[in-house]
């Protein structure tokens, strides 16, 4: 079966600028695969859809000491409240697709049914791409998507997700696209993926297959894509690209994940990339003009740790995001929104195309306060230090939730999805995993508590 489905001062720039917005890869302001025209297409007969449309903290620490001469100290004052955005001023092109959606948009994996007003106000502000799945919030997320957004189709792009095993079948999928469609209140999505993936059979199902060629010719969706953040993530990507299996990928990156980006600021200091994949294949993936989206960008979004830090009108947040958009290769940053005043605090770095002076010691600084409890996405190199077969790194990740994100509801019932948890950390002398991970987390003094809490 065929497989293709398918200004701050700043250092570097390379986008063009049309009155207040910013466009990379050219086009307007919807792009030549707007929402409108797809939606008149559709509701006239036409089906078309047409594709043309790691580090430690003592290695980064030594790098940022250099770095830190040269740009000043970080402005050691509370952030005074934050500066009103101008609303999104990016909007870039997602690969083949030809959409142009916002460069920062809005990831609702913790919406509830009280935020109506939230997306509203993200609508409101430019926003236009909404990235949702069935499994956020119990299916909340997408109904109050649904909701706010009806009437609306034609002005914004959405994406969902289903998590698939390797045997889900291509009815059971349709199934679970159906009931997004129904929650979403719209007879098609624009971007279906299979989620959270991490193993490369879930992409070599010709379920999957059947799946997405039945669901392009039926008009439920228009593109296909891939999520994921775990340790198999490289080897999954590069299956994907390969076989040209997908449009659009979701995938976490952030200011710790790209060696190769940062070298232009390291000078003499010898990095030593832990995750020297990602980067090559954000290339690859932008070569073979696919999409790339970007999760995870805030390393545990810990805000509130920075804002002794902040100078007023820029935050920890806005530096993390200009360090990732600045990264030629990628296309949009998909953040989760829970607030008006974190849209406006976020929204505050759309547009700019490189990284400001003030940004690196905050980036810095963010590491120094918590990079020795930040379980890196992607990585996986202590998941076969466990005798008992614990998934560490998916214990660690749903500990962010419940401690960073501040959501214990959500870490407590992906909790206890897991077919095996850290029960056996209780009882375990914690040698195989002392030494286990390569960026010196003490495992079991993460594992045990996390375990406790969400159980």
């Amino acid at each position: 079966m065929a497989r293709n489905r398918s200004r701050q001062e700043c250092w570097c720039t390379d986008a063009s600028v049309t009155g207040s917005h910013v466009h990379r890869g050219g086009g307007q302001r919807l792009g030549t695969a707007s929402p409108l025209r797809y939606h008149s297409e559709r509701h006239s007969g036409s089906q078309s859809m047409s594709k043309t449309e790691g580090t430690s903290r003592r290695e980064f620490l030594q790098w940022s000491a250099v770095a830190g001469a040269s740009a000043g100290a970080a402005h050691h004052c509370h952030a005074s409240g934050v500066s009103p955005s101008d609303g999104v001023r990016a909007y870039r092109r997602l690969g083949r697709t030809g959409m142009e959606i916002s460069d920062i948009s809005f990831g609702s994996s913790r919406l509830r049914d009280h935020q109506a007003s939230v997306v509203r106000f993200a609508l409101d502000q430019g926003i236009n791409y909404f990235d949702t799945a069935e499994s956020y919030t119990g299916g909340t997320s997408e109904t109050v998507l649904g909701t706010v957004l009806k009437g609306k189709r034609d002005k914004i792009y959405l994406t969902t997700k289903k998590g698939t095993r390797p045997d889900t079948t291509a009815d059971e999928m349709m199934g679970s696209l159906d009931g997004s469609l129904r929650r979403l209140q719209t007879d098609y999505v624009d971007v279906f993926m299979t989620h959270a993936v991490n193993e490369v059979e879930r992409l070599k199902s010709d379920h999957w297959l059947s799946f997405v060629d039945q669901a392009k010719q039926q008009g439920k969706i228009r593109f296909a894509g891939m999520s994921g953040h775990a340790g198999r993530l490289a080897e999954c990507l590069e299956y994907a690209l390969d076989e040209d299996m997908v449009d659009v990928i979701l995938v976490a990156f952030n200011f710790g994940e790209d060696p190769g980006f940062i070298s232009k600021f390291t000078k003499g200091i010898d990095w030593i990339a832990k995750q020297p994949e990602l980067p090559r294949l954000l290339a690859k993936a932008k070569a073979k003009d696919v999409g790339v989206t970007v999760m995870k960008t805030l390393r545990g979004a810990r805000l509130n740790d920075m804002r002794p830090y902040e100078a007023p009108g820029g935050t920890f947040a806005q530096a993390a995001f200009r360090w990732v958009l600045s990264h030629k290769n990628v296309d949009a940053v998909v953040i989760t929104m829970s607030s008006e005043d974190q849209i406006r605090e976020f929204l505050g770095a759309s547009g700019t195309e490189g990284v400001a002076a003030n940004d690196i010691p905050l980036l810095r600084q963010y590491m120094a306060l918590n990079d020795d409890k930040y379980c890196r996405p992607n990585c996986g190199a202590c998941l076969s230090a466990c005798d008992y077969g614990v998934p560490i790194s998916d214990v660690l990740r749903m500990r962010m939730y419940a401690v960073d994100y501040g959501d214990l509801g959500v870490a407590r019932k992906e909790y206890a999805g897991l077919s095996v948890n850290a029960q056996a950390c209780l009882s375990c002398s914690a040698t195989p995993c002392q030494s286990a991970c390569v960026h010196g987390l003490a495992i079991n003094e993460l594992s045990v508590p996390a375990h406790r809490l969400l159980t």
